[in-house]
């Protein structure tokens, strides 16, 4: 059991285990904002744009509900395509943000290797130049000779 606690203890606290949960977490909170934001902000917005229409409420009555006096019975069943228009929007913003997020750091990530390309070496000087030809001049004879 002390076996299994440790290797346990081992993966959770990983870097890229506890990198996922911090960004689970903040990826959750942000999906909040932006569906506060197409919820509360876009949609009441493009809804008086196109004639007061708040898309919550549209919908296609599949079957109309069932009524005894003012008392529900059954409910209706709705299509609720103002909902999905909604849903639809908080993914294309969510998607849209995250690709700009990624594609900032990958910017960020070629200016840092660009910094860390090694500068190309410096010519060595005159003297092992000239002791680096009469090298292969020697060893080009010494082919030669034999």
């Amino acid at each position: 059991m002390n076996k299994m606690l440790k290797e346990f203890k081992e993966f959770a606290m990983r870097g890229n285990v506890v990198d996922m949960a911090v960004g689970i977490i903040i990826g959750g909170a942000f999906g909040k904002i932006v569906s506060s934001i197409v919820g509360d902000v876009i949609m009441p917005s493009v809804g008086i744009l196109i004639g007061d229409v708040d898309f919550s409420d549209l919908k296609v009555v599949l079957k109309e509900a069932v009524m005894q006096g003012s008392e529900v019975i059954k409910p209706a069943v709705t299509l609720n395509y103002g909902s999905f228009i909604q849903v639809v929007l908080d993914f294309i913003i969510i998607a849209f943000s995250i690709f700009l997020l990624i594609k900032g750091i990958n910017i960020l990530k070629r200016n840092k290797k660009a910094e860390e390309k090694p500068a190309t070496p410096a010519a060595p000087p005159a003297d092992i130049q000239l002791l680096t030809e009469i090298r292969d001049l020697l060893k080009d004879q010494q082919n030669k000779n034999k």
